[in-house]
């Protein structure tokens, strides 16, 4: 018999603890106070400046989270109003973190795009409050007569509410003279205070008192690949780039690059990342390996963008034509790609720009333009743009460049260097495409101080590139991962690239394959997003001395790679790359973000770690749970112990549950204390999935 995938009906949200919809009717407040009769503080998703919102994007499993408390000991609830951006409504029940910090939290998808809004809603939960001191009073023989009374009271009042299901209002009924029946026995009275039905009423239309109504708070949702997506990024010149008898090299291109399409889609990326494609300028070119001197054939770096040839608008002659571009974007549209087009907003010294608007750039005293700088290194080949002489012709022109290339069918922008550029014109230029077409994703990259990075964010860019490179040990990864999946999860989305062509970190260079092979597991475990730069999959790990960037530097010069000899002689990482990538297609939990809890294990190298997505929020309505444990130190083989917090997803602690690695397929019966025995130089790394359990 065939079988079909279960799928949910359309809606415009996925909840954990929907409720039936009911409107809200506020405790009258003071006049005099700003703070409500119950407070609520730190409501969450939120953004550190007011004057921005934050941002989710459509499936992503979002915490909804205030702190909320009241004075003495009766008991609150607090409940979540959301408004999809189609002005639907939908009330959900916020549970307590019991963490003796008062804060409240519900988990909501919502699925649709646009801007949503949402507000918290407190109030005195009236049964919630009886039934515990009851609980505790009627079991102890103390004041059992005057619960009893207060409980037929309180069902009395819920019968009356008309919008309650007949059934449910008879039962309270009954059991409101059940209550007050002298010939019922305190202990049978008690079994009325424990009742499962009688409480999952109450859960669902809470008696509530002094209701305060929270500020009502924007979130913006955009597409799912705003926040989730696994990169290639490779050079279309070296693509079917050939040697020539005289050692010059012919550049490959878009046609030749499009034969490498297939490969690319088959180990499971969703985007296709491609440096500038524009014209390279002649002026001050650099040579191989950075050197200020190019030799005849030395293509230059695609970032010192411009000649005689053309701008920002224009594809470099030797890949082809604007037609075979577009062509190229329609083949991987047909392979499942997307093409993420690099964006740097520089020129080489011939730019068409340099001439026809000098004042966009910065003049020195002794005539000479500035170039751009990066201490220590220097790009004499770029100038740097001055948006501060001609800013509205700046924008104008800036502006004009990106609706060129959407034409084309890019949607994606990897933007170069963008905390380098004013941040109130990213502000606006997102904004004004945004409004444009909601579908445009702009990718920070933006290594530099946290502050200008994270305001990036909240000015508008969907992602970020991040601190992950440089992030190595377990303690390191610990903090890092704790950080962007809660601290700044709001706004931030990082892209997890594990290398790029500028970025070749001392623990890829001497760490061997078995570096390799952590680094993408975890990159593409940990992150919703990550990246790869071609090359990875050869373990090309040769440093230029003294640099972080690789020797040969296929910034500066064609890269011939045979990727079918690696293949075939089983050196190359790609089919570890096309099961990551399976895997992160198979499992909805690893496209999340803010799922991910740390764990623990007794050695310092062994970084444990879980993501736990409730059937809830899945499409088929199957909760789950992905557990990663990984040696980070490469040389080394390692056996500890691991602890885990099952209760994160639903097993009681010392409960046995059911795994199997993903990808060996070995299968073991862990609890929440488990014995692991890693080997860097066989696998490093478990990505484990948790069966099924009752």
């Amino acid at each position: 018999m065939a079988t079909t995938t279960r799928t949910r009906p359309s809606k415009a949200w996925r909840s954990t603890a929907e409720l039936p919809l009911r409107p809200a009717v506020a405790w009258q407040s003071h006049a005099d106070t700003t703070v409500g009769r119950i407070p609520m503080t730190l409501p969450r998703p939120s953004v550190p400046d007011p004057g921005f919102r934050p941002s989710a994007f459509a499936g992503e499993a979002v915490p909804f989270r205030v702190t909320a408390f009241r004075e003495g000991h009766d008991l609150i609830g607090v409940h979540l109003r959301l408004f999809s951006p189609a002005g639907e409504e939908s009330l959900h029940r916020l549970s307590s973190l019991d963490d003796g910090l008062d804060r409240w939290c519900v988990l909501v998808s919502p699925t649709a795009q646009g801007t949503w809004r949402f507000r918290f809603e407190a109030f005195g939960d009236d049964f919630a409050t009886w039934e515990h001191a009851a609980d505790l009073k009627i079991a102890a023989g103390v004041d059992a007569a005057l619960m009893r009374e207060s409980g037929a009271l309180l069902f009395l009042r819920a019968v009356a509410e008309k919008s309650r299901p007949i059934a449910e209002r008879r039962r309270l009924e009954a059991a409101a003279a059940r209550l007050r029946d002298s010939a019922v026995s305190d202990l049978a009275a008690l079994e009325i205070v424990r009742d499962p039905d009688i409480a999952a009423g109450f859960a669902a239309r809470p008696l509530q008192s002094l209701v305060t109504i929270g500020e009502t708070f924007d979130l913006l949702v955009e597409r799912e690949r705003a926040g989730v997506g696994a990169w290639y990024e490779f050079f279309p010149r070296s693509e079917g780039a050939t040697r020539l008898k005289d050692g010059t090299v012919r550049s490959g291109t878009f046609r030749t690059a499009a034969t490498r399409l297939p490969a690319v889609a088959a180990m499971g990326f969703d985007v296709l990342y491609l440096p500038p494609i524009h014209p390279i300028g002649e002026r001050n070119r650099k040579g191989r390996n950075n050197t200020l001197e190019s030799r005849p054939g030395d293509p230059g770096s695609p970032w010192a963008i411009g000649s005689a040839a053309g701008g920002h608008d224009t594809v470099h002659p030797d890949l082809g034509t604007l037609d075979d571009f577009r062509a190229f974007v329609t083949t991987a549209a047909a392979h499942g790609l997307e093409i993420a087009l690099d964006l740097a907003l520089q020129a080489a010294p011939d730019h068409p720009w340099v001439t026809e608007h000098p004042e966009w750039f910065t003049t020195l005293p002794d005539g000479s333009i500035a170039y751009a700088e990066n201490p220590p290194k220097k790009y004499q080949d770029i100038y740097p743009i001055n948006f501060d002489n001609d800013p509205e012709g700046i924008r104008t022109e800036v502006l004009r460049i990106v609706r060129h290339w959407m034409a084309q069918g890019v949607k994606i922008f990897r933007v170069d260097n963008p905390h380098t550029k004013p941040l109130q014109f990213w502000e606006w230029l997102i904004a004004t495409v945004a409004d444009e077409d909601p579908d445009v994703v702009f990718l920070a990259e933006a290594f530099t101080r946290p502050a200008p990075m994270q305001r990036l964010a909240i000015a508008g860019f969907q992602q970020s590139y991040s601190y992950f490179t440089w992030r190595n040990t377990k303690v390191e990864l610990e903090e890092f991962l704790g950080e962007i999946s809660d601290e700044t999860s709001d706004f931030m989305r990082p892209n997890l690239f594990v290398n790029t062509p500028d970025i070749l970190t001392e623990y890829l260079q001497y760490g061997g394959r078995p570096a390799y092979r952590v680094r993408a597991a975890i990159a593409a475990t940990a992150g919703a997003s990550y990246g790869v730069y071609a090359g990875y999959e050869l373990y090309e790990n040769v440093a230029r001395p003294g640099s972080e960037e690789n020797i040969d530097n296929e910034k500066y010069e064609y890269k011939l790679r045979d990727w079918a000899a690696a293949e075939a002689a089983g050196d190359s990482l790609a089919p570890f790359l096309t099961r990551l990538n399976e895997i992160r297609r198979a499992h909805p939990a690893l496209r999340q973000l803010r799922n991910l809890r740390l764990h623990w294990s007794d050695d310092d190298a062994i970084l444990v770690y879980a993501k736990h997505l409730p059937g809830a929020l899945t499409a088929d309505g199957k909760a789950d749970t992905i557990i990663v444990v990984a040696n980070v130190d490469p040389h080394s083989a390692r056996q500890t112990m691991v602890h885990l917090d099952t209760r994160q997803w639903g097993v009681t602690p010392g409960d046995p549950f059911d795994v199997v690695d993903l990808v060996t397929g070995a299968e073991w019966t862990w609890t929440d204390h488990n014995f692991v025995r890693l080997d860097a130089f066989n696998e490093p790394a478990h990505i484990l999935h948790v069966k099924e359990h009752s």
